[in-house]
């Protein structure tokens, strides 16, 4: 398997020097990262063992714990899926994706937080008043929302999908509405009024839109079944990076070829691209800093754990038979005993390591 840390190491300088325009703060933070993730050369992690009797310590290469890199945050993964297991309702899920058209992409990437957050201003709005407004819902809605900005190609592509409950609760009666059927709501709706709104909040800000923006953008809506296979496929991409590292296939004579699966075929195909090419493919996904790529919103917002627990108490429905257990943190054990090592410090510099095991 080829690693992205060596990746990096190959072709970081050529992409600095031909990107050295468009790169970011945050671009040259997730590659440092990245690049001494479980490394020697990177911090540590000093341990010791719990043993009375044995009590020697060990050093540890360090996670780089960034949300672009494909070797941390696996169990924050897991994590999320699960709790998002557990707010289960007994309802049709529907799985909505709203697409910004390629005219808008450029304009997206100059001004990424704004854009990413009116993205998500907009869809959050639209759905609550498509829900309220409803005939057989006229309630309050809710669904989570995952912001993706890559293509299976790895492109530029941004677009927010959003795992929907097909059920809503009234306010003032505590009436819980149900609604089933292949679509929720009307994609062709759906699509007019996303547009207008976010048209209208880049005006608002001071943006101008671009003159072939297009009159029809995509918005799709499907029946995902009790929602967890969606929950599950969101999940699995939101702290991982955008690829993972066997689906590297090559590094050879500057060039790296990758793997990914084909939208519409569902076949597997290849990407060739130069080293430093890849990187940039990378980094293009990368958040600007402290933006939240997941948000939930009505019932299913953390702060409506309480009513997601009476509702299901009310409707007798417990998700807890659907959901796998997580699985635990793999336990440091002392390699001359056997016995639990605790973490006593992080983050030590591996030049002050060498100090400590062979001082002059």
């Amino acid at each position: 398997m080829i690693l992205l840390s060596s990746i990096i190491e190959k072709f970081e300088e050529k992409f600095f020097n031909k990107y050295k325009t468009a790169v970011l703060p945050s671009h040259k933070k997730a590659l440092r990262a990245m690049k001494q993730c479980r490394k020697e050369s990177g911090p540590h992690i000093l341990a010791q063992c719990t043993n009375e009797n044995c009590r020697r310590h060990s050093y540890t290469p360090h996670s780089c714990g960034h949300r672009n890199c494909p070797h941390c945050q696996n169990h924050e993964s897991q994590q999320w899926i699960e709790n998002q297991l557990n707010k289960q309702l007994p309802a049709q899920y529907y799985l909505i994706t709203f697409t910004l058209p390629k005219q808008l992409r450029k304009l997206a990437w100059k001004n990424q937080k704004l854009i990413y957050s009116l993205m998500f201003q907009c869809v959050q709005e639209l759905l609550k008043t498509f829900t309220q407004n409803d005939k057989k819902l006229q309630g309050m809605a809710g669904f989570t929302t995952v912001m993706h900005t890559h293509s299976r190609e790895l492109g530029f592509h941004p677009h927010i999908h959003v795992v929907m409950v097909g059920g809503s609760i009234n306010k003032n009666s505590g009436l819980w509405r149900v609604k089933s059927g292949k679509y929720l709501f009307c994609h062709k709706a759906l699509s007019k009024v996303f547009r207008a709104k976010l048209l209208k909040a880049i005006v608002d800000h001071n943006l101008r839109v671009p003159k072939d923006c297009p009159e029809k953008w995509i918005v799709d809506c499907k029946n995902v079944g009790n929602g967890d296979k969606a929950l599950i496929y969101l999940g699995k991409y939101l702290y991982k990076g955008v690829i993972q590292e066997k689906d590297i296939l090559k590094c050879e004579k500057g060039i790296v070829t990758f793997r990914y699966i084909h939208s519409k075929t569902g076949k597997c195909r290849t990407r060739t691209v130069t080293g430093e090419y890849f990187l940039w493919l990378l980094m293009q996904h990368v958040l600007p800093k402290g933006f939240r790529k997941v948000r939930c919103y009505g019932f299913l917002h953390s702060c409506s754990k309480k009513l997601i627990k009476l509702l299901q108490l009310i409707l007798r429905f417990n998700p807890i038979m659907m959901v796998k257990q997580l699985k635990q943190r793999a336990k440091m054990t002392c390699k001359f005993c056997g016995a639990k090592m605790e973490i006593i410090r992080t983050m030590i510099p591996a030049a002050l390591i060498q100090q400590a095991t062979h001082p002059t």
